[in-house]
């Protein structure tokens, strides 16, 4: 996995904590759901990089 990727990766993810606390706090259930979206993307890229680089 290229470090740029890594990177974009784990900022994905952090930006969809960030949006599902934000979501916690204000009541907004729609964003909390966004930001749980946002993770799973984030961690579903990094599952598909890891299998790419077995391959490798």
């Amino acid at each position: 996995m290229a470090l740029g990727d890594k990177i974009s990766n784990a900022a994905e993810d952090l930006a969809g904590k960030a949006k599902e606390s934000a979501g916690k706090a204000k009541g907004d259930e729609q964003l909390e759901a966004e930001g749980q979206t946002d993770q799973t993307a984030a961690k579903a890229k990094k599952v598909g990089e890891d299998v790419k680089d077995v391959f490798r």
